[in-house]
């Protein structure tokens, strides 16, 4: 079982429940070393003076703000302690706000909350005060020598702990150029925003995050396993399946037949039931008729 990664206490009011942070995600990615191309040995980087080029151990290092284009002061140990909060110990909620309220953009990280001993009445009674109000507690963690602002929410049985972003380190929407205005602007027709909708119903469910797998990952592992079966010799690995996805659409005519593929699409059962009659199809016909009558004429006409 993993280890706390603190440990103290969670309070709003009076009301002080021992708790231990647990890590709330699991970390999956795939690590890589530098070898040297010539020999396959692995590269060391090296802590040097930029100056001498001597390599500097880590007794010697000091941290500093550049405060200035090669001016820096050193900041001490004691400096970054002296500015850290007093309470190590303690998840602190300052308020309660509605969970909706709170941007998706500031959510960063999970943690759980688990109760310590005896400790299990004030976790419940939190949990589901939370749970029957849709509120989340808006609370300061100190952890190292950091603090960070958190949310406390309730998750099933769980007080999940998810870290903040301050506002201060989001980057505003609109600082970049993004397409205001509404969809009449764009020449988007109420007919396309309609079969937009009908799209989206029918590919509409529940959320299953299982269904969802690191599918890069699985296929970066099986050429890995390949690899070293074939003891590092290089060899091609062929995408199975792979097929040409077809052009983006820029003009409304082909947007629209995209829609209308899409939704017929999703619209096919197993059962293979006669499919409705496509627009597009239908007025590709059409056109085909018409063109076929104009070339008849012409000859007639000669």
């Amino acid at each position: 079982m993993a280890r706390p990664i603190w440990t103290g206490t969670l309070s709003f009011g009076l009301l002080n429940i021992p708790v231990s942070l647990m890590p709330g995600e699991r970390r999956t990615d795939i690590s890589f070393r530098m070898l040297d191309a010539r020999d396959r040995k692995p590269i060391r980087f090296e802590r040097v003076n930029a100056d001498t080029g001597e390599e500097v151990p880590w007794k010697d290092i000091v941290k500093a703000f550049e405060y200035d284009k090669g001016s820096y002061v050193v900041v001490e140990k004691e400096d970054i302690a002296s500015a850290a909060p007093q309470t190590h110990d303690a998840v602190e909620v300052e308020s309660f706000v509605p969970r909706e309220e709170i941007g998706l953009r500031f959510y960063e990280k999970p943690y759980i909350l688990l109760p310590g001993k005896k400790a299990e009445k004030g976790y419940v009674l939190l949990r589901e005060t939370l749970k029957s109000t849709g509120m989340a507690g808006i609370a300061r963690v100190v952890i190292r020598t950091r603090e960070y602002l958190c949310a406390v929410l309730d998750e099933g049985d769980a007080l999940v702990l998810m870290m903040l972003r301050y506002p201060q380190e989001l980057v505003e929407p609109d600082e970049y150029k993004l397409p205001t205005g509404k969809a009449a602007d764009y020449r988007i027709s109420p007919r396309e925003i309609a079969m937009a909708k009908d799209l989206i119903a029918s590919m509409a469910g529940k959320w299953a995050p299982d269904t969802y797998h690191d599918e890069f990952r699985q296929r970066l592992e099986a050429i890995i396993r390949k690899r070293i079966k074939a003891k590092g010799s290089t060899t091609r690995i062929v995408e199975e399946g792979g097929e040409e996805r077809e052009g983006t659409a820029t003009n409304v005519v082909d947007f629209m037949a995209l829609l209308q593929q899409s939704l017929e699409s999703k619209r096919r059962t197993p059962a293979k039931k006669k499919a409705p009659a496509r627009k597009a199809a239908g007025k590709a016909a059409t056109n085909a008729r018409k063109s076929s009558t104009r070339a008849t004429r012409k000859t007639s006409q000669r």
